[in-house]
């Protein structure tokens, strides 16, 4: 049977997809540069399991991710099994379990893929890779600064020149709502509201509920708490409970540092952000590039996860999506990236011995080098190498004969003595 009668479903699941050479050759750009700034910060990378035990993965999980998880039954052992949907709760029992005896703090980094759950919607993935870090067994100003830092010091190296880290602090919503006697679907939308800025809409919320005043006036401030760092002051005259305040001292503090690291330009704060809720305990911050609706980058303080595997430590982290970062920067990154291979070396004459030193040699020398191994003439040679984005075709006759080297950029060729550039190699 020919191939052509074969017909194969090619679809594939929603929320998944390929990557060809050019895109994997930009996400692998982005993951390196990702990776240098974590290590010129001291943090180590580790490697997580794509499968756990849910059970065991349920403990750091929070609602929202649990329900969001691919479980099946594992024949081996006979208990539920779970593709993680996110890293951090990973590097969270990692942290308790194996690394428990080692002195604090952990400085973790970690690149790998998760699986989710997600709604029937355009645009929303299931296959995530994530890059990013975990601080374990710090809680101070610094070590939320220094994650806020590195976010944006990632940002500059693979290239975004125009972005914005928008800073929570979870803890100030809380005393906030504290303070509020609402339960149930009402407590929803209020939140809803804050989170959408909606001050018409909140306002409609809380006509009808039995509010003391300053409880009132401070729910009703939070969707206007945005902008630079002039937000604290007027949250300071707003709130009046002791764990707002104590959450905008924080949140000061962290500006402090961040004001040394010399970013406060591309900071802005934001005290009506409730990403995080149920998993964060104090700072949060995402990254946002223009044009792009999904933050690139997001973490935060989360003191009490490590907690859940039997291990008390304070910690703080953020992760990039790749994908959204990919997407974000794809056409700025054309001029950094390209799936290009150095040579290609076809062999004119019946003797292959020739080609196939050299194509030793060069690798040798720290190009990338392909042997063209098919049938072929070199006008068809030639062609496949432009086609498949090689920057030269190595046309090689024999050892007594010159080699000619083809640029398939400007299409200059040149003759080159075979033992010239077996011995002393090329300079492209």
């Amino acid at each position: 049977m020919r191939s052509s009668d074969i017909r194969l479903e090619t679809d594939l699941p929603k929320g998944v997809k390929d990557f060809l050479p050019l895109k994997a050759a930009k996400a692998d750009y982005l993951q390196q540069k990702l990776r240098q700034v974590f290590n010129a910060w001291g943090f180590r990378p580790v490697i997580t399991p794509q499968l756990e035990y849910l059970d065991v993965l349920e403990l750091g999980m929070g609602e929202g991710l649990r329900d969001r998880a691919f479980r099946f039954d594992d024949r081996q052992s006979g208990r539920l099994v779970a593709f993680p949907p996110d890293m951090t709760p990973q590097i969270a029992r990692i942290a308790a379990t194996r690394m428990s005896e080692r002195p604090l703090p952990l400085r973790l980094s970690y690149s790998g893929r998760v699986l989710r759950h997600t709604e029937q919607q355009m645009g929303k993935d299931r296959d995530i890779f994530q890059t990013g870090v975990e601080l374990i067994g710090l809680d101070s100003p610094e070590a939320d600064a220094e994650m806020i830092a590195m976010a944006v010091e990632a940002l500059q190296a693979v290239g975004a020149e125009e972005f914005t880290i928008d800073i929570g602090q979870v803890d100030f919503f809380r005393g906030v709502m504290d303070g509020l006697s609402l339960e149930g679907r009402l407590a929803d939308q209020v939140a809803d509201a804050i989170l959408r800025k909606d001050s018409s809409e909140l306002q409609t919320l809380l006509k009808d509920a039995e509010l003391e005043t300053s409880a009132r006036d401070e729910v009703l401030a939070l969707p206007r708490l945005f902008g630079g760092r002039e937000v604290l002051a007027r949250a300071e005259k707003v709130v009046c409970n002791e764990r707002s305040r104590k959450a905008l001292d924080n949140l000061a503090q962290v500006l402090d540092v961040l004001e040394v690291y010399g970013v406060l330009d591309h900071v802005t704060v934001d005290l009506g952000e409730l990403r995080g809720l149920n998993y964060h305990t104090g700072i949060t911050f995402q990254g946002f590039l223009p044009g792009v609706g999904r933050a690139v980058c997001g973490g935060g303080r989360y003191n009490n996860l490590t907690q859940k595997y039997g291990f008390d430590a304070p910690a703080t982290g953020f992760t990039f999506s790749l994908l959204h970062l990919l997407f974000a920067l794809d056409k700025d990154l054309d001029a950094q990236v390209e799936p290009a291979t150095d040579l290609l070396i076809f062999a004119s004459g019946k003797q292959l011995r020739p080609a196939q030193q050299l194509a030793h040699k060069l690798r040798q020398q720290g190009y990338s080098v392909a042997r063209d191994i098919l049938p072929r003439d070199r006008a068809a040679a030639l062609d496949y190498a432009k086609q498949m984005n090689f920057k030269y075709l190595l046309v090689v006759a024999g050892e007594e004969d010159d080699v000619e080297l083809n640029c398939l950029t400007d299409g200059q060729a040149r003759q080159l003595p075979w033992q010239q550039v077996y011995q002393d190699g090329l300079e492209l």
